[in-house]
């Protein structure tokens, strides 16, 4: 199974891959904006497994593979019997069977582990409490889209060192630009992805100031300070509260930096509405690409791919 094409994390595949991920992506987005759905799936079915609650996730997945010509099945806890105990190994033998590729969006990272190992088709990492790499192919186009290759740049990441910044840090390795992350000491992201990052040769710095993250940055990003199933929320809002994008740390920035978020945002929390709502935000763009980065990922997966 080893020539399977999981696309599990950006730190399991190399940064030429990923581009050439991203140039799919343009290039379908291209064709869609000029009236052209090449059906490069036709006949492909993906399995969408669902742990968690989603938006922008079900939508641009299903949309994807409709637009490339297949077909989604959607599954959740309710529906399938992973809400009954049944193995994860068992449920990705099953799903093989009938399916072309799978994407979950899960909770423990060990069962998307889990359901790749016992997969005979792809498997798709549509968010785990520890990463999500979709997210971040998504936010890396949006950001090429408005101000050119991302190479080079500096991305500043405020707030929670949570799966968002985990991704943002693979990101940073694997399309080599500067990542500062602002985060409180108590929210870090884990040593051993910051480890992995250096070993790398990755350009993470690392503080503990909003001010010292944002100065002179390309791109400003944030997340929701509470995410779902986390118990101690009130504890989060107050070690973040100094990490709120507002007007004064965009003024930081440089004057054309650009202001991502992947959603859901909760105004007057991690980012004001003058800040999201305002001119420099990129967002309503970011998740439009959701489904364009998507189509790349899953034409990658299913080895199928669109003249450049």
């Amino acid at each position: 199974m080893s020539d399977i094409r999981h696309f599990l994390d950006l730190d399991a595949l190399d940064g030429g891959i990923l581009r050439g991920i991203l140039d799919q992506a343009y290039a379908l987005k291209r064709a869609m904006k000029a009236g052209d759905r090449p059906p490069l799936l036709r006949g492909k079915l993906l399995a969408m497994v669902f742990e968690k609650p989603s938006t922008r996730t079900r939508v641009s997945f299903d949309v994807a593979m409709r637009q490339l010509g297949g077909e989604p099945i959607m599954l959740n806890r309710v529906d399938s019997q992973l809400g009954r105990g049944e193995t994860v190994a068992d449920t990705s033998l099953v799903l093989s069977r009938y399916v072309d590729a799978i994407m979950i969006r899960t909770t423990a990272h060990s069962k998307l582990i889990d359901l790749a190992d016992n997969a005979s088709v792809p498997v798709i990492n549509g968010l785990t409490d520890r990463t999500h790499p979709c997210q971040l192919m998504a936010d890396v186009m949006t950001f090429e889209e408005h101000r050119g290759p991302i190479e080079g740049r500096v991305i500043a990441w405020l707030g929670d060192g949570n799966n968002m910044a985990t991704s943002w840090i693979h990101a940073a390795v694997r399309f080599k630009f500067t990542l500062r992350l602002g985060c409180p000491k108590r929210l870090k992201p884990p040593k051993s992805v910051l480890d992995w990052a250096n070993a790398k040769g990755g350009d993470i710095i690392l503080t503990d100031t909003s001010e010292d993250a944002a100065r002179d940055a390309d791109c400003v990003v944030t997340d929701t300070w509470v995410s779902m199933g986390d118990t101690d929320g009130e504890i989060q809002r107050k070690l973040l509260t100094p990490y709120q994008v507002n007007d004064q740390i965009m003024s930081l920035a440089k004057p054309d930096a650009v202001f991502m978020h992947c959603l859901p945002v909760y105004r007057g929390d991690e980012v004001t509405a003058s800040v999201i709502d305002g001119p420099q935000s990129i967002v309503w763009d970011e998740v439009e690409n959701r489904m364009h980065a998507q189509k790349g990922i899953l034409t990658w997966c299913l080895g199928a791919s669109v003249e450049l």
